[in-house]
């Protein structure tokens, strides 16, 4: 039975990746903050291979603690989802450098923790594939609007840090994508979002499914078509 951890999986795209793979079959690692609030989660749980981990992603230590507690875990898909949109009230003239700090903590500097903590259950895996999940916001060729400052800074430097990482570890047959969700309907998203999280998850899905090594490293639309850098 293949395994796939994936972070922020208590809504939105976390739980729809949750809910997909633990539906194919898949043993699912769950990682949220507050497990005990994570209601639909848990209600899953009791009918599929998912087991509910506690994780704050800004957490360092805890990430190297969940690591050693499943260091007999063998990981064939990770996938770091956890993210925060922290430019609401943030405009030039207006920024908050803390709240800036945090975004880049959350969205690029734990994604590239967790691969460094999980790495040796991820060697052990048959797909040994690292997933992130990106924006097209983090684009520097498609920024035409401007705004949204931290958010847009922390997605480009994730995409940076997951491209070096492709690099260096493609000598062990380790793979990274990053991908773009789409436009989805989600708390981060909004309600007028163009897709649903289903339709958003089930493109990703299947760009995980026919993932090989000559694709480590690109920027993939949730529909399989690269994206600009």
């Amino acid at each position: 039975m293949p395994t796939v951890l994936v972070t922020g999986a208590n809504r939105g795209l976390g739980l729809e990746f949750c809910k997909q793979y633990a539906g194919k079959g898949w043993k699912v690692i769950a990682c949220c903050r507050y497990p005990e609030h994570a209601i639909e989660l848990n209600s899953i749980a009791g009918q599929y291979s998912l087991q509910i981990e506690a994780l704050d992603v800004a957490n360092f230590d805890q990430i190297d603690t969940l690591s050693k507690k499943l260091s007999n875990c063998v990981i064939d898909v990770l996938i770091n989802n956890a993210g925060i949109y922290g430019d609401r009230g943030n405009d030039f003239g207006h920024l908050s450098y803390t709240e800036w700090l945090n975004s880049l903590t959350i969205n690029t500097l734990a994604p590239v923790k967790i691969v460094e903590a999980f790495l040796p259950q991820i060697k052990q895996g048959h797909k040994k594939l690292i997933v992130s999940i990106s924006s097209l916001m983090g684009s520097i060729a498609d920024n035409g609007s401007g705004g949204s400052i931290l958010y847009r800074s922390s997605k480009a430097a994730l995409n940076a840090s997951m491209k070096s990482l492709s690099i260096d570890l493609k000598r062990h047959a380790i793979g990274v994508l990053i991908l773009h969700p789409g436009w989805v309907q989600t708390d981060m998203g909004g309600v007028n979002a163009l897709i649903d999280t289903k339709t958003s998850v089930g493109g990703m899905c299947a760009v995980i499914d026919g993932f090989n090594l000559n694709l480590t490293g690109c920027f993939i639309n949730y529909d399989g078509k690269a994206l600009p850098w």
